[in-house]
């Protein structure tokens, strides 16, 4: 895997959590502990976005 193609997966994981964010977000009663782990994960895929340089 290049190193474009890698970071292009990663963007595209990163797009995913922001999309379960904000899912969890409009449900009635959102569960913050998902969404903690959510934004842990998503923290995570930027510094390893921001790696690549």
């Amino acid at each position: 895997m290049s190193v474009e193609d890698r970071i292009s997966a990663l963007r595209a994981k990163h797009r995913d959590l922001e999309t379960a964010i904000d899912e969890e977000n409009r449900r009635p009663h959102p569960d913050d502990h998902v969404i903690a782990s959510l934004k842990r994960q998503k923290l995570k895929i930027k510094d390893e976005i921001a790696q690549f340089g």
